[in-house]
């Protein structure tokens, strides 16, 4: 199996890992805060990532590092959770799911930017095209507008674009469980620093579903996810693993309908297959990687 196949494949178990995140936010986030949800999962996560990395012993990361490892929690640990986890108390889970299609674009673009990938012509035009589908399906059902909740959505796919792209760099060398892990330690201090000022302790009464939710961002969309996910860009390349994401559309349709009870019609489903048909188009185009991915020894991994 070749380096860019494994990374696809990986990347594919990271996109399922993500792909519960937003019904998940959107049960827990009305009974349990915003900020609850978005700190407290910071919090369980990191716990969790100092244990593992004391139980396996783990070298401390070099100091040139601590860039790229602050970039992929100001991503990933502050800013995706509290957008998407804000936008989840405005819009339906499957309205974002739709939004988070511009993801893959946008990782693509920071990946260019701050690594040095160079998407051939023909990538661009598929996922700019992707694109365009997703705004379009923004603007129509915000009736001509964009709202709170979408604004919150495209603020959510910019942190999260960049923190993929930081924390991919390192995971050639560090290994991707390493860099989450690693990640959720530097943003634990400044967690637990503003934990009094965020967050509301829940009144009694809240619901087991509440709970499970909160449970699985903090769990797996916070940790276990990335395990695969970073690892996966590292392998396969920024911007052509990222394009897997468009698949997530998909898992979290299906996901709100069945753990929410929400409707999807066709216009919506029209939408998400047209962005994905894009996104396959993308996938096949040359992608000139910025440098060659040297693999992480197989006892780093877990």
């Amino acid at each position: 199996m070749t380096p860019v196949t494994r990374g696809l494949l990986l990347g594919l178990v990271g996109v399922a890992a993500f792909s519960l995140t937003l019904p998940a936010s959107r049960v827990a986030a009305p009974e349990l805060g915003v900020g609850f949800v978005t700190v407290g999962r910071g919090i369980v996560a990191a716990l969790l990532s100092a244990l593992i990395l004391i139980i396996t012993r783990q070298p401390v990361p070099s100091r040139a590092d601590l860039y790229s490892l602050a970039g992929s929690a100001f991503g990933v640990v502050f800013g995706f959770p509290f957008f998407s986890t804000y936008a989840m108390t405005l819009v339906p889970a499957s309205h974002g799911a739709v939004v988070i299609g511009l993801l893959p674009l946008t990782t693509a673009v920071f990946g260019t930017l701050l690594t040095g990938e160079r998407p051939s012509a023909g990538f661009w035009a598929a996922s700019l095209g992707g694109t365009i589908v997703v705004l379009t399906f923004v603007l129509q059902n915000s009736h001509g507008g964009v709202g709170m909740g979408d604004l919150a959505l495209i603020a959510a796919v910019l942190c999260a674009a960049y923190g993929y792209t930081m924390g991919a760099k390192l995971a050639g060398r560090l290994g991707g469980w390493q860099v989450i892990c690693w990640s959720l330690i530097v943003s634990l201090p400044l967690l637990l620093v503003i934990t009094p000022f965020t967050i509301a302790w829940p009144k009694a009464g809240i619901s087991t579903a509440a709970w499970i939710g909160f449970a699985y961002v903090a769990l797996v969309s916070q940790l276990l996810g990335f395990f695969a996910w970073y690892r996966g860009l590292a392998l396969g390349g920024i911007a052509r693993v990222a394009q897997v994401q468009l698949l997530q559309i998909f898992f979290t349709l299906a996901a709100s309908v069945v753990l929410l009870g929400e409707t999807i019609d066709q216009s919506t489903l029209g939408y998400a297959a047209a962005v994905v048909a894009f996104v396959a188009v993308a996938t096949r185009m040359r992608i000139q990687a910025a440098q060659t991915v040297s693999t992480a020894p197989v006892s780093a991994e877990l």
